[in-house]
């Protein structure tokens, strides 16, 4: 049986690059490296989503919007991990109040088929970002 206050479920579940060249490196993502360019939620800033094994694996978002403070363009802008149920999602909350572990949240909004997600961000240092990525209904309280 699964412990779900570890991580041992998680999975990593994108990676995000910003760039002002946003169509060369769909193109690098595309042609040569075999992703597919799909669906992606109605966001504020101009980027693609590219799928394996038809889940977005990489984030392609435009450099040209002012980066925040203390972030550089271009560059990966941060990890994503995966919590598949909500007994993980408090869990991950659990551990971030015990240890004082300033947080943001966030939701994509749903698109299609794919139910909308709850994102919770961490700051480790400046540059240096973690997501965990969950179904919005996981994080109700």
């Amino acid at each position: 049986m699964e412990n779900p206050d570890s991580a041992q479920a998680m999975q990593l579940d994108h990676a995000t690059i910003v760039t002002a060249e946003l169509d060369s490196a769909r193109r690098f993502f595309v042609d040569v490296a075999g992703l597919t360019q799909g669906a992606r939620p109605p966001f504020s800033v101009d980027g693609y989503w590219l799928y394996a094994n038809g889940r977005p694996l990489i984030h392609l978002i435009d450099a040209t919007v002012p980066a925040a403070t203390g972030r550089t363009a271009p560059r990966i802008d941060h990890i994503a991990f995966r919590l598949e149920s909500a007994a993980e999602w408090r869990a991950l909350l659990g551990r971030l109040h015990a240890h004082g572990v300033d947080h943001q949240t966030a939701h994509v909004p749903q698109m299609g088929p794919q139910e909308a997600q709850a994102q919770l961000f961490v700051a480790l240092a400046p540059g240096v970002v973690v997501e965990f990525v969950t179904a919005l209904h996981h994080a109700q309280p």
